[in-house]
This record gives C-alpha cells, structure tokens and sequence, in this order.
C-alpha cells in the first residue's frame, strides 16, 4: 500500500504539470491559470451544494431508523472530488467532476464498496480508536 501511495505522490503531480503546460501551449498561460481558477471556485462551490445535498440524505435515513450507508459513500465520494477538483491541474479535475456528477458517482460508489467488503471480508480493514 505504501509504494502505491508514494507512487501516486510522484507520479500525479508529473502528469498535472505535462497536462498544464500542454494547455498553456494551446490556449496560452493567462487562460491556462484562468481555467485552473475558474475550476477551483466552481468545484468548490459545486461541492458546497452536493455535500450539504448528501447530508440531507443521511439526516433523513437517520431519522428514519436505516443505515445511511449509500448517502456516507456520497457524501465520501464528494469530499473526495471537491478535493481533487481545489487542486491545481486538468486530470484531478476531471475525476473530480466525476465524483460530484449525480450521474457518474454511483460508479464510483460502487468500486469504493465492493473495495470496503473486501477489506471487511479480509479481516484487513481496522477501525482504531
């Protein structure tokens, strides 16, 4: 686990400066930092409106006596994106819309449990105090 981690500490920011510098060769360098702006305050922003959405719905699973286990992977599912969306570069931005995407987040909901079952399964998953 650690060498996939310090692999994508390497490897992540590499590909965001190729694809920023590709895009400020294409469009040029005040436009390029202008787009890394605009996706910044619009993933912030749409991440504010999804999240507070997201804990909507576990307040109302709460309240209702179910498991809010499908809104908790949402509500991951956006912190994650709005994350990916405040750093600066292209490709983190693009998974992060993704992730914020009503649309598109059920495929990552879905590859986040059946990761979560299989540590579960596994015994390797710890919850430590």
């Amino acid at each position: 686990m650690l060498k996939w981690v310090i692999a994508a500490i390497i490897i992540i920011p590499a590909i965001e400066i190729w694809g920023i510098i590709q895009m400020s060769q294409l469009i040029g360098g005040w436009a390029t930092f202008g787009l890394i702006l605009l996706t910044g305050f619009a993933g912030a922003n749409a991440a504010r409106v999804e999240g507070r959405k997201a804990l909507i719905d576990v307040q109302k699973q709460l309240q209702q006596g179910q498991p809010p286990g499908h809104a908790m992977l949402n509500g991951l599912c956006i912190l994650i994106g709005g994350l990916l969306l405040l750093a600066p570069g292209f490709f983190t931005d693009i998974i992060g819309l993704t992730l914020l995407l009503p649309i598109t987040r059920p495929l990552y909901r879905l590859v986040i449990l059946r990761w979560l079952e299989k540590k579960l399964r596994n015994g390797t998953f710890m919850i430590k105090r």
